[in-house]
């Protein structure tokens, strides 16, 4: 950052009068604040780091009040810095401001394998932290392990569930499933008995059924592994908690149980029971059905959150969720991305597989591809449907994959001109997006890049178009 970005930096911080997912101001002007490992250890375990701003003071409407030692505060900081594991190492940066020294120190995110950094005083599970909005939120037991499960290859979908006996895998999909073993992959084709193709496979551990087996070949699955299933509801409106015209909750809410194969097959089925149906009279006075949601999009959407769910013993006791809304149908499902992807990569950069045991099981089996199709298949069955793509998130360490259906297309009212109005002082996308009250995906392709097409918004940081320091303002 150079001297010009910092005060430009502070001119922003004090129009927009708050803290951000990656900026967070200090005063700083009586000496060196003594606890910054929170916020060096949220910003460093987030993929774009985060700025600690200090000599900018909160609790005075965001008032320039200097550093007592510019000199001194970023040698105490960098201090501070050591004490972390891995060792933090800022950038600092230094510009006047009314005659006071402000200090900017710019904390790098760390690669995926080093996290999470953690305060070396307290130990990583208290001395992790995540950053969630303008907070610094200590992680949980679950968020560091996943760190840890990547970091050491750790693969839960291969443990071992000991008193689960081998008698209760169904023999006859067993039998079935290594002869599909022996056609697919021709080594295990001579000289390999079945048990050790059993082994190889990941469907048992020292004669033991692993969590991948007992969830492709068991009799009842959720028989020793309960939530290891998907809840499925339709709401009565567009967000939880609306009643219907009879004061109900649900129109419907089943759970569904049974083998990853089985689940799938029943979950669709609950979607279509679920879905409005339109009949369509082509020019050819043909008639055309078509569903409220593409079913391949579903099949999709519903496999890809079976598949890649956290498996470990923390997300035990969470089910996948299918949620149905009059606008929407989102499934949920535990754990968050998994290896070094980001959302904006999902579907064109081949993924870490959290579970490539069951993957490699279910490929067999013919229920997935295991190609990382995915995602572009969603993408384009939306398309052809003439529906909106289809929203990837993550929130609190879950994984969100939302469907629009055509409801959602006509619903903001909004004029162009209150966009505008609204951004005569630089916004951010979480700001434009609360200020539509419309879904990040939606206001951002729908409505903002219309405008930033035709030059009525521009960016105020063109050269970085996905920074998320971006703002969007009044041409």
């Amino acid at each position: 950052m150079q001297e010009r970005d910092l005060v430009s930096l502070v001119k922003q911080i004090q129009s927009n009068r708050c803290e951000t997912q990656y900026l967070e101001v200090k005063a700083a002007h009586e000496g060196c604040p003594k606890r910054l490992y929170d916020s060096l250890s949220s910003f460093s375990n987030q993929d774009e780091g985060g700025t600690i701003v200090f000599g900018v003071d909160e609790t005075l409407n965001y008032d320039v009040v200097g550093v007592y030692d510019a000199q001194d505060i970023q040698k105490k900081v960098n201090e501070q810095c050591k004490e972390m594991e891995p060792c933090v190492r800022p950038l600092f940066t230094v510009c006047t401001i009314d005659d006071k020294k402000v200090v900017s120190a710019e904390i790098p995110g760390v690669e995926i394998v080093h996290r999470p950094v953690f305060y070396k005083g307290i130990g990583r599970i208290k001395g992790s932290f995540v950053r969630v909005g303008d907070s610094d939120e200590p992680m949980s037991e679950y968020e560091v392990y996943s760190y840890e499960a990547y970091r050491k290859h750790i693969r839960d979908d291969a443990r071992p569930i000991s008193d689960v006996p081998v008698q209760s895998l169904s023999q006859s999909d067993l039998d079935e499933y290594i002869q599909q073993c022996k056609k697919e992959r021709k080594n295990l084709a001579v000289n390999v008995s079945n048990a050790e193709i059993l082994e190889l496979m990941g469907v048992l551990h020292s004669g033991v059924p692993t969590v991948a087996g007992i969830l492709a070949f068991s009799k009842y699955p959720q028989g020793y592994l309960p939530q290891f299933c998907i809840t499925a509801v339709r709401i009565p409106g567009k967000e939880m908690g609306e009643l219907g015209n009879s004061g109900e909750r649900f129109i419907d809410n089943v759970r569904i149980t049974g083998t990853i194969a089985q689940m799938l097959e029943d979950a669709i089925s609950f979607v279509q029971k679920n879905s409005r149906h339109k009949t369509i009279i082509d020019k050819d006075g043909r008639r055309i059905d078509k569903e409220e949601y593409p079913i391949v999009a579903v099949r999709e959407i519903i496999l890809n959150a079976l598949v890649h769910r956290d498996y470990s013993i923390y997300s035990e006791n969470v089910p996948v969720r299918i949620e149905m809304y009059d606008d929407r149908l989102q499934v949920i499902n535990s754990g968050g991305l998994y290896g070094k992807i980001a959302l904006n990569n999902l579907g064109k950069v081949r993924p870490d597989t959290r579970n490539a045991v069951l993957a490699n099981i279910l490929e067999i089996l013919k229920v997935t591809e295991n190609r990382y199709s995915g995602i572009p298949t969603i993408q384009k069955e939306m398309q052809d449907a003439g529906l909106l793509p289809a929203e990837f998130s993550v929130r609190h360490g879950e994984f969100y994959a939302i469907l629009y259906n055509s409801v959602t297309e006509q619903e903001y009212s909004g004029k162009p001109s209150d966009i505008l109005a609204f951004c005569s002082v630089p916004r951010s996308r979480a700001e434009l997006q609360a200020f539509t009250g419309k879904s990040r995906f939606y206001t951002m392709s729908r409505i903002v890049q219309p405008l930033i097409n035709s030059g009525s918004l521009k960016l105020t940081i063109p050269e970085k178009p996905q920074s998320s320091k971006q703002r969007y303002v009044k041409a």
